[in-house]
Order: C-alpha cells, then structure tokens, then sequence
C-alpha cells in the first residue's frame, strides 16, 4: 500500500509541469517578407554651362521686290553659346555664323549669315525642346556688288545629350530680311540644319 501511495505521488509530481502549462511551445517563424521594389528615378540632366560646336545644313526661300527669284542651296559654319537649367527650364543664348551658297534663280546668293539667339525650351530625361528668336545677318552677293542687312528670325529645335559633353541636335529656322541694304530687295529663308556641340 506504501508503494503504491508513493508511486502515485512521484507520478503527480512529474504531471504537474505538464498540466501547470509550464512547458513553452515555440511559436512557428513567420514567412520572411519580399522586399518591395522601388521605382528608381531617372537622373537630371544638368544643362547649365558653355559649349561650342559646328553646324551645316540646307536652305531656301526667295527674294522679291526689286528681284523676284527663288533660292536655295546649303549652309555650315560654327556656333557658342550658354545654357542655364533652372530645373524643367532651360534659358540660354547663342551666336552662330555660317558661310553659305544660297544661290538665287536670277543670280547672285546669300554668302552668309549669322544669328544672335535667345532661347527657352523644357528638359524630357535626355533632350531638351526649345522655341528660339532673335537678330539675323545676312550678305546677299549680286553682280553689282555686295549687299548686307539685319533681319530676325523664329524656330524651333531639339537638343540630345549623347554624353555628358557631346550634344547633337536639328533645328528650323525662318528668317525675314526687309529691303536689303536699301535696295528694294525683300526676302525670306528657311533652314533646316544639323548641329554638333561641346558642352564644356
């Protein structure tokens, strides 16, 4: 009867912990979260600074008034300029001049050109589109001699940053010169031209 008393209280004694709770059961880990992916954001381009380069292209229009004569022929020269980007907006000037052989119908051409331009566009990741206007040059060659006058001009371009110093664009100009050199002799040109630059 003792033994029996004294087994029964030896096996409590090990049930107790169990029937207590005392006994910690690990919770099961929880699933390990994916990162979420994030959208990376395009770096800015920074079109503030100095370039230089060349230009060449194809014009065309015609002359009236005291000669009334169509004309056409290409164009090339070099350019400079500064750009400063003022986040989306980029505001610059530009001087360009250009050797040209814009051969009019009745004789003589248009040897040269050049514009001051003032110009404002908005930055899409690597090109910039830009509106441009501004003072033009021109020097008309005529058999009776040289004649030269200041007009204006308005256009429209696109810029592209090859690499961080290389930038290649194309651009139309229209040009209006009035009764040239005060010889009666109106005209208009439109150029279409390819450009290459050095931003510095």
């Amino acid at each position: 009867m003792k033994k029996l008393i004294a087994a029964t209280l030896l096996a409590g004694g090990f049930a107790t912990p169990l029937l207590a709770g005392n006994v910690e059961f690990e919770a099961p880990p929880e699933p390990a979260l994916a990162p979420v992916p994030v959208a990376s954001v395009p770096v800015g381009v920074d079109w503030t600074g100095f370039y230089a380069g060349v230009q060449a292209g194809y014009g065309f229009g015609e002359a009236d008034g005291a000669a009334d004569s169509d004309l056409d022929g290409a164009f090339g020269g070099i350019h400079g300029g500064y750009n400063y980007d003022f986040g989306q907006f980029v505001l610059g000037t530009e001087l360009d001049l250009s050797v040209a052989d814009l051969s009019l119908d009745t004789g003589g051409e248009i040897d040269q050109l050049a514009r001051l331009k003032l110009r404002g566009g908005f930055e899409l990741g690597r090109a910039l589109i830009y509106g441009t206007g501004g003072a033009a040059y021109a020097n008309v060659n005529t058999a009776g001699g040289d004649l030269s006058d200041y007009g204006y001009f308005v256009g429209a371009g696109v810029d592209y940053l090859l690499t961080n110093n290389i930038v290649a664009g194309v651009e139309y100009l229209y040009h209006d010169f009035q009764d040239i050199d005060d010889s009666g002799i109106d005209a208009n040109v439109s150029t279409i031209g390819a450009k290459v630059s050095w931003k510095f």
